[in-house]
């Protein structure tokens, strides 16, 4: 006989058809039915955390004498099990659901009652024992912050210090290679390139403070608040546990929140979060953007670096190559500048006690979180650790710089500057030898004082 497709389970609503292998019940499979939007399930990131949640929260309630010892231990297993990602087939609910993630939370329940019962051989309830002491409203917040949490800790900093470690190895191989400076994309006067290089590796320094700025916020939890910040059906001790011992699971300084009511009915941490995001995605793009532009000719462009060759470039144009890298890069930018505008509206939507835009905050702020990892990394290896210096083409440039006339303002003064500079880029000529014929001054002082390199240290010569 043919094994059958269906079984029946039951909720509050009903009976209703699951598929016969589905780990899941009765409330997953409705709103399985009710949101085919998007096609997109919740990150893994996300299923991870709620996963961790799980199974903190049966061992903590289990320590309070709110859950006995056997369905407890079974439920984490269970638990750490999603935690792991050995069931994430078992997630099929569109993001675009319930605001509050009421299906998802009942979706990790459900698997994990399953998963525990078939362990343990008894009655696991998903509200009664995986559920205890909690909320979707509680713990889908708390989901946002944990899975948040451990992906910066995990994935975006170390990306971030690789990618400035990156830059700063660069700036010292290239210390003392005089280019020259641009501002509004026209000439001005020379930097080096370990200077310049030095403005991208603050940068994203500076994005690591941001991530770390926002830390005493992101690692406070709403887990305990229940439904609507009161924490009904919670032992009043349950949140502070909890914490301290998500924070012993995952080595994060988890803490319960300092307000519930803040906690469940605002994700202004996730905004503040999105915004240090998008600041690091402004710092990402200055970067790509400044590599394109170093990188663009070879021919009849700046030509002062050739990135590695990745890829060919076009379809039709043989030979030509593109900086795949840091177009890859600006994309990424783009998208975490526009999921950064979602995630601001949708934080918005905080009415009276809960939040109603849960699950698209979840997406976008992971999602901006693990692209940004993945690019800084790619820029890092593919990108800045490679390129090479076109050194001659950068000094040629540089000698016809007609602005290197600024650094004789105090002994000729500005109009007579300007004279020779409008002289020397109108022949094409270097600007020592229409300084010279212009100044009077001998041309080996004009030599030591129009020296880009010296130029590059400030100050004005005596």
């Amino acid at each position: 006989m043919a094994k059958a497709a269906f079984r029946i389970e039951h909720d509050s609503l009903g009976a209703l058809k699951v598929p016969a292998e589905a780990l899941w019940g009765a409330q997953t499979q409705r709103a399985v039915e009710n949101f085919p939007v998007s096609g997109l399930a919740m990150p893994r990131a996300f299923i991870r955390a709620l996963g961790l949640i799980k199974a903190t929260a049966a061992q903590v309630n289990a320590g309070l004498g709110r859950l006995d010892a056997a369905r407890a231990e079974a439920i984490a297993v269970a638990a750490l099990e999603v935690a792991a990602g050995r069931h994430d087939a078992q997630f099929p609910i569109d993001v675009f659901q319930t605001g509050s993630g009421t299906s998802t939370n009942m979706n990790a329940n459900e698997v994990i009652a399953h998963l525990a019962a078939r362990r343990l051989r008894q009655k696991v309830h998903p509200n009664d024992h995986v559920n205890y002491g909690q909320s979707s409203n509680d713990v889908i917040p708390t989901a946002i912050h944990v899975a948040s949490a451990l992906l910066v800790h995990d994935r975006l900093k170390p990306a971030l210090k690789q990618l400035a470690g990156t830059i700063e190895r660069r700036a010292r191989q290239l210390k003392g290679v005089t280019k020259t400076g641009r501002t509004h994309l026209m000439d001005a006067m020379p930097v080096r390139f370990d200077q310049e290089l030095s403005g991208w590796a603050t940068q994203i320094r500076h994005g690591l403070e941001r991530l770390d700025a926002v830390q005493p916020r992101l690692l406070q939890l709403a887990l305990g608040g229940t439904a609507v910040g009161t924490g009904i059906n919670a032992d009043p001790r349950f949140g502070k546990r909890f914490a301290r011992a998500l924070a012993a699971r995952t080595g994060l300084r988890f803490v319960a929140a300092d307000n519930y009511f803040e906690a469940l009915s605002a994700q202004d941490a996730a905004v503040e979060l999105s915004g240090q995001l998008k600041t690091i995605a402004c710092s990402l793009m200055k970067i790509a953007n400044d590599l394109r532009w170093m990188n663009s000719g070879p021919l009849a462009g700046l030509g002062e670096i050739e990135l590695p060759t990745l890829q060919p470039g076009s379809s039709i144009m043989p030979g030509k190559v593109n900086p795949v890298i840091p177009e890859a890069t600006c994309m990424v930018c783009a998208q975490v500048i526009g999921n950064d505008a979602t995630i601001t509206v949708a934080a918005q939507a905080g009415n009276f006690q809960l939040n109603v835009m849960l699950p698209v905050i979840a997406l976008n702020l992971l999602q901006s979180i693990e692209l940004e990892a993945s690019v800084a990394t790619l820029l890092a290896e593919r990108a800045i650790a490679g390129f090479r210096v076109r050194r001659a083409h950068i000094g040629e440039a540089l000698a016809k710089n007609p602005i290197l006339i600024t650094a004789l303002n105090a002994r000729i003064g500005y109009e007579k500057g300007a004279a020779i500079a409008k002289q020397a880029y109108k022949e094409g000529r270097p600007i020592l030898d229409v300084a010279a014929e212009a100044t009077g001054l001998p041309r080996a002082e004009l030599a030591r004082l129009l020296d880009p390199e010296k130029l590059t240290h400030g100050g004005v010569e005596a």
